[in-house]
């Protein structure tokens, strides 16, 4: 069984490589491929079959420093960031105490600057010192121990090409993990500004509807025992009063879940970058009515799904236009197109086309791109009438504040 103070060293810091891993989803032991170069451990003798050959140094070289190195390489991945140069100037030391009986020890001088190359990028100054300090000291030995004039050329220009693309690979990862960030923090702000609109929609709603109900029945109750005919007619525009209030409620409460094209148009842009599709876009109309805009941004939101899914597209572009007495969207991108049958969010589309009163067009010829257009007709905004019947219920806004002028008794 093993003691648990040695078990403690494997448990990874939170701020490890490991640890960072582990939160992107991504397996522990991803990062062991590296290991593969470890084989040149054992192939470079292949190369030399005197002195630097399979010989009984080799191997007992091989065997006291490769489960040293592979320790170390373990630690270097579990160990919190500040601290994990350490382990890589660990693995030069490995080498170059080696250096004048052990060939394959090379390699640890590899992977000592590469680790310092993956180590905290807050601190890249001094880790890219630490990775010259450690090419002088290996040329200042190769010279001293007569290795072949070569090495002294072949290998720190090695160690140069494999941390420039260890670096540039970090640099993409890093910037992808931020649009990564983005992308969330829009759809969460889109979503925070949203229930934050509907929050107020209800106090405005339901603080001065709930008032003018309790004015209501308290007059009622004075009004029981004097007037019964009165105090029923309160009760009774009460009971309007609350139908209206619970009406304008259940139609706020449908937008809790929807976003606003600018929003959603943000997100698009993320969604599809993160994807390595170009984005064109134009201005948005303003002051759209607030079921066309919802409807219109959650049939932008799949359409960008799908292309960012299934489209293999480089470039997309999404145009909006106000004409007259309807708003048109069009989606359209330069993927394989060849759509022939409707799915599953092509039919959602449809029903929420369906549901606006508006027309979707696909056009999607093989080989050529998709492009998706979206009609949607806009309501005619009427005057409201002042000679409308307070009994009408259409008209209950206008019963709402006739009834709170009324004074109580």
């Amino acid at each position: 069984m093993i003691p648990a103070s040695i078990t403690r060293w494997f448990v990874p810091a939170p701020d490890s490589a490991v640890a960072d891993d582990l939160r992107r989803g991504k397996s522990p032991w991803a990062d062991s491929v590296h290991l593969l170069w470890s084989l040149w451990i054992f192939i470079t003798p292949l190369f030399d079959r005197g002195l630097h050959g399979y010989t009984l140094t080799w191997l007992l070289c091989t065997l006291g420093s490769y489960p040293l190195f592979l320790l170390l390489f373990a630690m270097r991945q579990l160990a919190p960031r500040r601290t994990a140069y350490l382990y890589a100037w660990g693995m030069a030391v490995l080498c170059f105490s080696l250096m004048p009986w052990y060939y394959s020890g090379l390699s640890y001088y590899v992977y000592a600057c590469v680790m310092l190359c993956h180590c905290d990028r807050r601190h890249f100054r001094s880790h890219l010192i630490q990775v010259l300090l450690i090419n002088a000291i290996y040329v200042g030995l190769v010279w001293r121990i007569g290795y072949p004039p070569s090495l002294l050329v072949i290998m720190p220009v090695t160690v140069f090409v494999i941390c420039t693309i260890v670096m540039v690979e970090q640099l993409h990862k890093e910037k992808d993990a931020a649009l990564s960030l983005s992308h969330d923090e829009v759809r969460r702000l889109a979503a925070t500004a949203e229930r934050e609109r509907i929050g107020r929609d209800l106090h405005d709603l339901l603080g001065h509807t709930l008032s003018l109900i309790t004015l209501k029945l308290e007059l009622s109750r004075k009004l029981f025992d004097r007037d019964v005919a009165a105090a029923r007619r309160e009760v009774e525009e009460a009971e309007k009063v609350a139908r209206h209030a619970l009406a304008e409620v259940r139609c706020a409460v449908t937008g809790i879940r929807a976003t606003d094209l600018a929003a959603e148009l943000a997100s698009a842009r993320l969604l599809l970058e993160s994807s390595r599709v170009h984005l064109d876009y134009g201005e948005l109309p303003t002051d759209l009515p607030g079921d066309v805009e919802r409807g219109l941004s959650l049939i932008l939101r799949e359409a960008v799904t799908n292309i960012a899914r299934h489209a293999g597209a480089s470039q997309a572009r999404i145009e909006m236009t106000r004409e007259r007495g309807s708003v048109c969207l069009q989606i359209s991108d330069n993927g394989r197109g060849g759509i022939e049958s409707d799915g599953n969010g092509l039919s959602g589309m449809r029903e929420r086309v369906r549901t606006l009163g508006g027309t979707l067009v696909c056009e999607s010829p093989r080989g050529q791109g998709s492009r998706l257009r979206v009609t949607v007709p806009l309501p005619i905004m009427r005057l409201v009438e002042p000679s409308r019947s307070a009994l009408d219920p259409s008209a209950t806004g206008s019963l709402v504040h006739a009834a709170a002028d009324r004074p109580v008794a």
